[in-house]
């Protein structure tokens, strides 16, 4: 299996305007990044989007949500004067953030991103391990 994920990333930045993809653990270790991020800016990046994933799930209560119903926390999306980082769910324990300019189609974007999403899912599934017969 390939576990260079990065080519992966960059069919997001087909999107005008985006710029930048990381992917990210939950634990915020980086796990693949678009090919003009440098290493040590999607390192911090990705410990950040780790941060604001589990600070916006802190927040579910403030929407109104019932303690019965389910609480899934789906994007976060954080806007600055020159641009946007999308982050959503990219599986078990992982996420994908994207970063573009003001000017992106912002439908568009979360489209793709959601794409990458079910591929690298695919890509991230190994089959199962083979326990080895140690009576020989």
């Amino acid at each position: 299996m390939n576990y260079d994920l990065s080519w992966m990333l960059d069919s997001a930045l087909e999107v005008p305007e985006a710029q930048h993809a990381i992917l990210v653990s939950a634990d915020g270790l980086l796990m693949a990044r678009s090919k003009d991020v440098g290493k040590d800016q999607a390192d911090t990046v990705a410990a950040a989007m780790s941060g604001i994933q589990s600070l916006s799930r802190t927040v579910v209560d403030f929407c109104g949500v019932p303690g019965t119903q389910r609480r899934q926390w789906r994007q976060t999306l954080v806007e600055f004067d020159h641009g946007w980082v999308f982050l959503i769910s990219a599986g078990e324990g992982a996420y994908l953030a994207v970063s573009a300019t003001p000017d992106v189609d912002m439908a568009e974007i979360t489209f793709r991103m959601q794409q990458l999403v079910g591929q690298l899912g695919k890509a991230l599934t190994s089959p199962p391990r083979e326990i080895a017969d140690t009576k020989a």
